[in-house]
């Protein structure tokens, strides 16, 4: 698929990040785009961005869908056979994703499973509700975006970082497993796994918003008990660090994985759409997935040592963790 313009896109996550950028960078290029999220506002400055920017009879549509509930996402996908007039689609980005559950050990397990079913099960219903759209394409494209936590399951050895990373493993594995199975059965329908490293989104902002309702200055003394185990773990806060103080570097650190990364969103949606256009079934976003990919395959045994991470510092290309 090496030319957009015409096609219909099914972007779920679009309310800001990578998917508000794919929708703009696809719609800029005549493609049709139906997106959802469950945060209203974002979605609607997504979809007011797109139309200004759409050539003329371009059609944008928006939806509110919580792409863990599968009844939900069977009437995202039935909206947009209804508005788009359309019996199939072309491109399916299963995006959305959210940040959390730590732990599973001494984590709460409402938001472990949430999260979770979040990054995995909005892959896997969406794929289900949209697949026999994309069948009846003549060239389809199905794009699953996984993570570096993909392939390496941790910020750094004292970050748990559990149910984010299982789900990141299960969305990589099910796409390559589709690598054979579309081929078999679908071959007209292509598959690519998404990689990103550390982009300019703001999953770390938008997060609690999804899984407790709650902006950073609006944590819960339960978060705020967390939030400081963990952090002390890391030596960023010490027992004279007030509540209040936790409060606003919870804001501030959300703003700077936003504003300070190495990749925006914006490079990375051309960079996906790139790969999609090379049928690259594999595409690794950013520097630092690059790099971080060659250390894990250069030494998987010891990729969750303090050592590995000392190795992966020095490379220049890592700011988290």
């Amino acid at each position: 698929m090496k030319d957009f313009g015409g096609k219909l896109a099914v972007i779920t996550g679009g309310g800001t990040g990578m998917g508000r950028a794919l929708a703009r960078q696809l719609v800029a290029e005549g493609c049709d785009v139906a997106t959802c999220d469950v945060l209203d506002d974002n979605l609607a400055e997504t979809r007011a961005l797109c139309e200004q920017e759409a050539p003329q009879g371009r059609v944008i549509t928006t939806h509110h869908c919580d792409v863990s509930d599968e009844a939900e996402v069977e009437r995202f996908r039935d909206a947009v056979v209804s508005d788009h007039g359309t019996d199939h689609i072309d491109l399916l980005f299963n995006n959305a994703g959210v940040g959390g559950g730590a732990s599973i050990v001494e984590g709460d397990r409402e938001d472990w499973e949430r999260t979770f079913n979040i990054c995995w099960y909005g892959v896997y219903y969406n794929t289900r509700a949209f697949m026999p759209l994309l069948v009846a394409s003549q060239d389809a494209h199905l794009i699953n975006t996984s993570s570096v936590n993909g392939f390496w399951a941790t910020l750094g050895p004292q970050s748990s970082h559990t149910a984010y990373s299982a789900a990141k493993f299960a969305v990589k594995g099910f796409s390559e497993a589709l690598i054979t199975d579309l081929a078999n059965n679908a071959p007209h329908v292509k598959v690519s796994v998404v990689m990103p490293g550390h982009i300019g989104t703001s999953i770390a902002i938008n997060s609690g918003r999804i899984l407790n309702g709650r902006q950073a200055d609006e944590l819960s003394d339960d978060d705020i008990v967390a939030t400081r185990k963990r952090w002390a773990s890391l030596g960023m806060v010490n027992e004279d660090t007030t509540d209040e103080q936790i409060r606003v570097l919870v804001g501030e650190m959300g703003r700077r994985f936003r504003d300070d990364a190495p990749t925006t969103a914006e490079q990375a949606a051309s960079i996906i759409l790139d790969g999609v256009r090379e049928e690259r079934w594999r595409i690794l976003v950013g520097n630092d997935a690059h790099r971080l990919d060659e250390l894990v395959r250069e030494d998987p045994e010891g990729a969750y040592t303090p050592e590995f991470m000392v190795r992966l510092r020095e490379t220049g290309e890592w700011g988290l963790g």
